[in-house]
């Protein structure tokens, strides 16, 4: 089997190759400025390629609009100073039970295709003695999903940062989502998704898990 072809394999079966995204060493050696000018540049190419007239009213600023998206928001998750910061508080009201933020929307990109992934991320944890503040979890889910990505890596890495925050294995990370990879092109099955989890310490054990995933059925109402 060719290069290509086991290329191609990987990504129609949507396999996963590292934990951590894969980064180039000099992945920040251009600002944000001149990645824009070097993307315009390319996407205008595609365009053109593809017999587009970007003289057009509508198309001639498009490769500027794309280049911009992909630096500055779909993918802005690639620089390291958008990280959120991780500033935890003592559990000074000794709350030692289970807390669970549900139904944050994830937006992310299949690094197979760069097609949308859209659905929902259920963050538990169990304190050990920190706590973080609740948009934190919707920041670091939204800072990891704004990537190039495979939907078991993003679940990896949320547990894995939030974790190191809070100082202690007791997370656990549930996403359903759609893949515009599987939805529009290929199979185009448009009813289904993909469900994603990961587990840390406590969450490990058959009754807390139970709990987490009781958790995550029950209707918010207003």
């Amino acid at each position: 089997m060719g290069n290509e072809d086991f290329s191609d394999e990987i990504g129609n079966n949507h396999i996963g190759t590292n934990e951590e995204t894969p980064l180039r060493k000099d992945a920040f050696e251009k600002n944000d400025d001149e990645k824009i000018e070097l993307i315009k540049k390319n996407v205008e190419e595609i365009l053109f390629t593809l017999g587009i007239d970007l003289t057009d009213d509508s198309l001639k600023g498009t490769p500027n609009r794309v280049a911009k998206m992909f630096v500055k928001e779909i993918f802005g998750g690639l620089n390291p100073n958008k990280k959120p910061s991780s500033s935890t508080f003592d559990n000074k009201y000794k709350y030692n039970e289970m807390l669970v933020e549900k139904n944050i929307v994830v937006y992310s990109t299949c690094e197979h295709h760069l097609l949308p992934i859209v659905g929902r991320a259920h963050v538990a944890y169990i304190s050990n003695g920190k706590v973080v503040g609740l948009s934190k979890m919707n920041r670091i889910v939204d800072y990891f999903a704004k990537r190039p990505q495979v939907q078991e890596r993003l679940t990896i890495q949320i547990v894995r940062e939030l974790q190191k925050v809070l100082n202690t294995d007791n997370v656990a990370c549930i996403i359903d989502a759609k893949h515009l990879c599987v939805n529009s092109r290929g199979i185009r099955d448009i009813e289904s998704s993909t469900v994603t989890a990961e587990y840390g310490g406590k969450f490990k054990e058959e009754a807390t898990r139970k709990e987490f995933l009781e958790f995550i059925k029950l209707e918010t109402k207003f």
